[in-house]
């Protein structure tokens, strides 16, 4: 079976998914529209996307919610529901785990947060790892702010364990890095556009780059890491942290 195969049978189970959001989908349905076992679909689905079918439909049900609080006035309690949430205090909680602020405040700000804090913590006995490395934009894309963050997995969702914002394309430094396996994840919105909260607006103008796992020890100098970005692809988890508020100069809230 060719890597095309298997990417268009994913892409046929993330359309189904977007589809049937307020849907109860089980692995057994997303097996059967990928035509695959369950055991096979839910294997080549992390292989082709980073995650498993169910956090990524989690991510899409979050991505819409987001859309939905920006774009309407249905409540919140409504917008739960049809994102195929049953208790709206489930929801709430969910969406400020991964987002990083409520679905009210979501709302109120606009889809922006005024500053992101970062989770690493610092073992005096055992200095942490630092990661320099580069994140390069080809030449057809838009440059703007880069938001580079340490993540446990490779959706980029939750407290990064430790983050930075760039003012373009290029070098940068995380501090700070606890032993353990880590990814890191960088979207970047182009100039002009930071008005247009993540995941909510034309998904072209966004680009993303990812590198790792990378597994940091207290003893271990870590290799430098290059990263190119690229549009976001269908078979992206989408990025569901809310942007930071660029517009008043919100630079330095962010923590690296």
């Amino acid at each position: 079976m060719t890597s095309t195969t298997i990417e268009r049978a994913v892409s046929r189970v993330i359309a189904d998914m977007q589809a049937n959001l307020g849907q109860d989908l089980t692995i057994d349905d997303m097996a059967r529209t990928a035509m695959f076992s369950k055991f096979h679909f839910t294997r080549v689905f992390r292989d082709v996307t980073g995650t498993s079918p169910g956090r990524f439909l989690s991510a899409l049900r979050l991505q819409e919610a987001k859309r939905l609080l920006i774009n309407t006035t249905f409540s919140v309690a409504d917008i739960s529901s049809q994102v195929g949430y049953s208790s709206v205090g489930t929801f709430s909680s969910r969406f400020k785990a991964c987002v990083g602020v409520s679905p009210s405040v979501f709302r109120e700000l606009g889809g922006f947060t005024p500053a992101i804090e970062a989770g690493a913590a610092v073992d005096a006995e055992f200095p942490n790892s630092t990661l320099r490395g580069q994140v390069a934009l080809p030449y057809d894309r838009s440059p703007g702010h880069c938001f580079v963050g340490l993540f446990p997995t490779p959706v980029p969702q939750g407290q990064p364990v430790c983050c930075a914002v760039l003012d373009g394309p290029g070098m940068f430094e995380l501090h700070d890095i606890p032993a353990g396996t880590w990814y890191v994840l960088v979207h970047s919105v182009p100039y002009g556009s930071e008005h247009l909260p993540s995941g909510t607006g034309d998904e072209d103008t966004v680009s993303v780059g990812r590198y790792g796992p990378v597994t940091a020890h207290a003893d271990t100098l870590l290799l430098p890491a290059e990263i190119v970005l690229r549009p976001v692809d269908a078979l992206d988890p989408p990025v569901l942290m809310a942007l930071l508020d660029l517009r008043t100069n919100a630079l330095e809230h962010a923590v690296g």
